[in-house]
């Protein structure tokens, strides 16, 4: 059943969590060095850790109820990401390190959007098998 719109919503969150990270930058300090997610590790990990995540989600279409406790999961760690890129930009006073916020630190919010129709429409299957259950 990878023919689902859950699957294009996951696959498309996961090309954004892995993919998208190495060409849109993070931030610009204000030495004019442009900060990508590869050039630190905990970034990089939690980015590549949500694609894997998402990719893994896709295959377990079998277990819906696993597939969507996965899937939030996906969304807290998105969330914990973009709270270390709310602390980043807003921790320094006078902003000394970050000067320029790129649009790579829109990404998890994008991905957080994703997973949730992805969810939705998870639940919804749910809901379709358990009300052809009943019928049975």
């Amino acid at each position: 059943m990878l023919q689902r719109i859950q699957t294009v919503y996951l696959l498309i969150a996961a090309i954004i969590s892995a993919g998208l990270i190495f060409v849109l930058h993070l931030w610009v300090t204000n030495a004019d060095v442009i900060v990508y997610a590869k050039d630190n590790l905990l970034y990089l990990s939690m980015f590549l850790g949500s694609a894997l995540l998402s990719i893994i989600t896709i295959f377990k279409y079998k277990n819906r109820k696993s597939q969507f406790m996965l899937g939030r999961l996906n969304i807290i760690l998105n969330f914990i990401l973009l709270g270390f890129f709310v602390y980043q930009s807003l921790n320094v006073s006078g902003e000394t390190a970050v000067s320029e916020k790129g649009i790579g630190m829109l990404l998890p919010i994008v991905s957080i959007v994703l997973l949730a129709l992805a969810n939705k429409a998870i639940k919804k299957d749910e809901e379709l098998v358990k009300s052809v259950d009943r019928l049975r």
